[in-house]
């Protein structure tokens, strides 16, 4: 036995360290190496005097958000291909780390991590999904590295510290907006609420919309939840339609909303549902069809907005990745860009420097509307609301705080 003891701690040991080793955020790309813009070679960091800038992100480039992460990396690819293009920063090219957390708070939080203490970025953009940005600004604040979500929209995300900033508006804004347009264009007088109770983004959606309702003098008629990667929801559509509200606000994500759509048209429930910047992907119309038509959701931006700025975009956007940029992509080429500002203004690249001049982006000419961060460091800025129709996403109007 006492020979044995040896050997079986060594074999626990080679597994525990095997186990740690997939614990690790996958990188992506086809090859396996980290994503890299041009200057900088996948799979190696930029080493301190280099002539590169190195920035970090972590995105969902699979798992059940995959849609936002694709859409925003190429966003921020886009746009420091253009910054390099036009000189780079300081004389040296912007490169990014790209990391997938596979649509997982847990493995954003690796990734983030990754990122501080391996690569030695300067500053780092992510995420899309609340749930995850919340999980790497903790880690972002506490090892005081600047960090910027193009579209996180929980008011918490910000509220970690000083280190955090987003360019997106946030869902005490986004909750109002639907509820007056509700309100006040659809003249619905009842709505239901359908949220996914283990997502930040949809509870701080559905509590802010239920109170703005109600205060313009709606009702309620009943709440009802599910959770992520749920396949069936016909009890909670079942429940809602016992209430006979005018519409249905559903604030999560397309994957699941797509397929509540079909199931509430075949429960015979026809009114509108609503929701939030979490619809907008290609893959809500496949996996809605025609049920989701005359449907509303809010979002940043709309590709028929007629600014040559907004034009440009979506041409080197096509030009680049074969089709019309999400409001997804929008926010990460808006987010990278604010970045490259931000080190051109700062005397270094220091954090603190960082943050600083991060801090002062005031009426920055961003493609999903123009940039101005308040004190807490949110975006201020319009909202569109978009109806569900032939297919595809048409703005309706804009929404001003």
């Amino acid at each position: 036995m006492r020979r044995l003891v040896p050997m079986l701690l060594a074999a626990l040991a080679a597994l525990a360290a095997g186990c740690e080793k997939k614990t690790q955020p996958a990188p992506s790309g086809e090859s396996g190496a980290p994503t890299a813009t041009a200057g900088q070679s996948a799979g190696s960091a930029a080493p301190e005097g280099s002539d590169t800038i190195l920035l970090g992100e972590v995105g969902a480039l699979t798992g059940g958000q995959a849609t936002f992460g694709i859409s925003t990396r190429n966003g921020v690819e886009l746009a420091l291909k253009e910054a390099n293009a036009a000189g780079g920063v300081k004389g040296k090219k912007v490169a990014v780390r790209v990391y997938d957390d596979q649509s997982k708070p847990e493995e954003a939080a690796l990734a983030v991590t990754r990122l501080i203490t391996q690569d030695k970025v300067v500053l780092i953009l992510g995420e899309v999904a609340s749930s995850s940005s919340l999980a790497m600004a903790e880690k972002a604040q506490a090892a005081n590295v600047p960090m910027i979500t193009p579209s996180s929209t929980n008011p918490a995300v910000t509220e970690k510290g000083e280190n955090i900033f987003r360019v997106c508006f946030i869902d005490p804004f986004q909750g109002f907006v639907m509820a007056k347009f509700a309100h006040d264009n659809l003249k619905m007088n009842k709505v239901a609420v359908l949220q996914d109770n283990k997502s930040a983004y949809s509870i701080g959606l559905a509590d802010v919309f239920t109170r703005k309702f109600t205060e313009m003098g709606g009702k309620i008629t009943g709440t009802e939840s599910y959770s992520q990667g749920d396949t069936d929801y016909r009890a909670q559509l079942t429940a809602i339609k016992k209430t006979q509200p005018d519409g249905i606000y559903v604030p999560g994500y397309y994957s699941e909303v797509g397929v509540i759509a079909r199931q509430a048209r075949e429960l015979g429930l026809k009114v509108p549902l609503m929701g939030g910047d979490g619809w907008d992907s290609e893959k809500l119309y496949e996996l809605g069809s025609s049920a989701i038509e005359g449907s509303y959701f809010s979002n940043h931006y709309s590709p028929d907005n007629p600014d040559p700025r907004v034009q440009k975009f979506i041409a080197d956007y096509k030009a680049a990745y074969g089709g019309v940029p999400d409001a997804l992509a929008a926010l990460g080429y808006d987010a990278a860009r604010v970045a490259v500002e931000a080190l051109k203004r700062a005397p270094d690249t220091s954090s603190a420097s960082l943050r600083e001049a991060i801090a002062q982006t005031k009426d920055f000419p961003g493609v999903a509307g123009t940039v101005s961060l308040d004190e807490k460091r949110n975006a201020v800025k319009s909202a569109v609301v978009l109806k569900v129709a032939d297919g595809k996403a048409t703005y309706v109007t804009t929404i001003s705080p």
